[in-house]
């Protein structure tokens, strides 16, 4: 799947993000701070995730769509690709 160094630059920048929620999680932990503001935190990185995961799988789409007998060729045929996006919603 050809993904644009573009969107692979962002997605770094996303999951940046999310380590730093992460690391935010497990000095709140530390703190022993409230259980209601960490699951908070969690929520938000947890969604965090998912959305680097949807990004990626949207401009794979993108790519499968464009030119599909490559992205068969590359084993992945549009039918995989849409296969991961359910595994992830």
């Amino acid at each position: 799947m050809k993904i644009s160094p573009e969107v692979l630059e962002e997605l770094r920048l996303r999951l940046r993000r999310v380590e730093g929620q992460v690391r935010g999680i497990q000095d709140m932990l530390a703190d022993a701070r409230e259980c209601r503001d960490v699951v908070t935190q969690i929520a938000a990185a947890s969604k965090a995730l998912e959305q680097v995961g949807f990004r990626l799988l949207a401009a794979g789409l993108t790519s499968c769509l464009e030119d599909p007998e490559q992205a068969k060729a590359d084993g992945y045929p549009v039918a995989e690709v849409e296969r991961m996006f359910l595994e992830l919603a």
